[in-house]
């Protein structure tokens, strides 16, 4: 059993907890994530570890009530205990001095995002960061990210905070102005396609997170299935990033669209 020892609504569906697990805060590195399980018969749940501290021994969750499941895990508070917190798990972040990294996330992506944006900077390197979101309520972890950032822009669809307009006018602004060497996004699986159908056009190296499609979060049951360069990839264990100039976006939309109902 895992302690939620702080909540946080960012909004009236996105809620931030962090969590008591001293071994993975201490083994956790950016790009991991975690298996949640809420109640003995509870789905498993993966969600990518937006923050943790070592000397704490706490990990940050940032998670989006879209179903029963993250209903169940939104609602408890502070106090109440996870019944499991499974992890580290997955491929990390490869990490590297590059130069120039333009790092878009939208929506609850932006959690993913933080710590690979974190991490980068750390390695030496300029990073732009790129916000993106319908409203400007939905905008998380702005402060926390233009503390790790050279530069942050934010789009939101309506103008209301920011620039109005989509998430890729913000990318290729920065692509006009100066030289970019690698471009990171996590977000919804649509925005990630049109990001990386932009880079590509540019020729800049591209890396996407897939974690929206994970399931078991051990490769056993399959439902994280997709097609890079050709090749199938389970997300949970080969990812959760990948080459996103390989990625079939149109196989992985698709696959996800069979769980709408659910929802």
């Amino acid at each position: 059993m895992n302690k939620i020892l702080e909540k946080e609504y960012f909004s009236e569906k996105v809620v931030k907890l962090v969590v008591e697990a001293p071994l993975i805060a201490r083994s956790r590195k950016a790009g991991h994530f975690v298996i949640i399980r809420v109640g003995e018969k509870g789905e498993r749940i993966p969600l990518t570890i937006a923050a943790a501290d070592k000397d704490k021994g706490t990990i940050t969750l940032v998670v989006q009530a879209v179903g029963k499941s993250t209903a169940k895990l939104c609602a408890l508070n502070e106090g109440d205990c996870i019944t499991d917190v499974v992890g580290p798990l997955g491929q990390a972040t490869h990490i590297e001095n590059v130069g120039t990294v333009l790092c878009c996330g939208g929506g609850v992506g932006v959690a993913p995002l933080l710590p690979i944006v974190e991490a980068f900077k750390k390695a030496g390197n300029r990073v732009i960061t790129v916000l993106a979101a319908r409203t400007k309520e939905l905008i998380i972890l702005e402060e926390q990210m233009r503390a790790h950032s050279d530069e942050v822009i934010i789009m939101t669809d309506d103008g209301s905070y920011g620039r109005k307009g989509l998430v890729t006018q913000g990318i290729e602004e920065v692509i006009n102005r100066e030289k970019v060497d690698l471009c990171v996004t996590i977000g919804p699986a649509i925005m990630m396609k049109f990001v990386s159908l932009l880079t590509r056009k540019y020729e800049i190296p591209t890396v996407a997170s897939l974690n929206t499609i994970m399931v078991d979060g051990t490769g056993m049951c399959g439902a994280c299935r997709i097609t890079v360069g050709g090749k199938t990839k389970f997300v949970c264990v080969d990812g959760p990033e990948f080459d996103a100039h390989q990625v079939d976006f149109d196989e992985m939309l698709m696959r996800l669209s069979s769980y709408k109902d659910m929802e």
